[in-house]
């Protein structure tokens, strides 16, 4: 493996824990202030991955270091979870869709901020708009120095957290789509549709669906993400 593989490994991991923590903080934060603090009382209402990290350990690190490499360094996965009260959930459904919401709405502020950054840099002169787009490199830089190496991680902040917030809004369980729907629900509907779904073999059949899905549904949306970063670019 070599020393570059090494060193995009290293950015994609810190990137990933940073994302899925603001994810899971992102949740753990809503439900507090909508009533239920099981999250809060579990140290998931911080920034610190550590708390994140001890409950899911596979999730959040042994299997995105395993995706990274036998990827050869293409891309990351992983999961990680926030704790809460279902007879909350149940009392409060709409409540709990608005909790499950939070989660794709952390990773979309870090979409906006990654895009602030490139759009601030364009402005001072720094970046500009590449002939050729990946996951890796959303930008060119105009020249050698700071800039040029923040084009990695700034790029995989973009890339990673639409990837997130896309996937996860899904309307398919256990993805927070599925239970963001119940907030058009009236409170007894949504109750039933809570129980629908928590049988693991929806849970199972909704990932399956979801992994088919997602590719088709995300290349249109990146691509519109990235023709609004670049207005007038024509990227296809």
């Amino acid at each position: 493996m070599s020393i570059d593989l090494i060193v995009l490994g290293i950015t994609w991991f810190l990137v990933f824990l940073f994302s899925t923590t603001l994810h899971e903080a992102g949740h753990a934060l809503a439900a507090l202030k909508l009533g239920d603090a099981t999250a809060y009382q579990g140290g998931q209402v911080t920034l610190s991955p550590l708390p994140h990290v001890r409950r899911e350990p596979f999730g959040m690190v042994v299997v995105p270091l395993l995706s990274f490499a036998l990827s050869r360094g293409g891309w990351m996965m992983g999961w990680a979870s926030a704790p809460y009260d279902p007879q909350w959930a149940h009392r409060y459904p709409r409540r709990a869709a608005i909790m499950a919401l939070a989660g794709p709405a952390a990773n979309l502020a870090l979409v906006l901020v990654a895009a602030l950054a490139v759009r601030v840099g364009m402005a001072l002169g720094v970046y500009r708009a590449p002939e050729s787009i990946s996951f890796h490199s959303i930008t060119s830089a105009a020249g050698p120095g700071l800039a040029a190496a923040a084009i990695t991680p700034l790029s995989i902040l973009f890339s990673l957290n639409l990837i997130l917030c896309v996937f996860n809004l899904l309307p398919a369980p256990p993805l927070d789509g599925s239970a963001a729907i119940a907030i058009f629900m009236s409170d007894e509907t949504a109750r039933r549709y809570q129980a629908f779904l928590r049988q693991p073999m929806f849970s199972m059949l909704g990932i399956l669906i979801a992994w088919r899905l997602f590719d088709p549904i995300f290349q249109p949306i990146n691509l519109l993400a990235l023709n609004l970063l670049y207005p007038g670019a024509g990227y296809r």
